[in-house]
């Protein structure tokens, strides 16, 4: 018997630009934001997404910040996005610059082959 074809988990890579108002606040500002604003609006409207922040601002004007989301289906996804959109977040602290969303090794689940991926040490 065939294995069961699962949805594939979709990853976001959200690129955005902060605001003035966003570099306005202190360090402990920001976080309580990020804690009280952003955090209670995801946990009340989806599961399965967990996220990943990456810097950019030391070496690109235009994208200062990189989000990556990981969600378990396209269903979260979509959740995530008018959770995220709900807040302050969304174009008043960050302007979004682009969205680019994916499925990791795409490819190789549509040709039913192994992932090819490289490691070094």
């Amino acid at each position: 018997m065939p294995a069961e074809k699962t949805e594939s988990p979709v990853t976001a890579f959200i690129l955005v630009k902060t605001t003035p108002e966003w570099l306005a606040l202190t360090v402990q500002e920001r976080v309580h934001a990020f804690t009280t604003q952003v955090l209670p609006a995801i946990e009340a409207k989806t599961t399965g997404v967990r996220s990943r922040f990456y810097d950019t601002e030391f070496y690109s004007a235009r994208v200062t910040d990189i989000w990556v989301w990981e969600a378990e289906d396209h269903h979260a996804y979509q959740l995530l996005i008018d959770a995220l959109r709900e807040t302050p977040f969304w174009d008043r602290y960050f302007e979004v610059v682009d969205l680019l969303v994916g499925t990791e090794n795409g490819y190789a689940r549509t040709y039913d082959l192994e992932p090819i991926a490289t490691i070094t040490t």
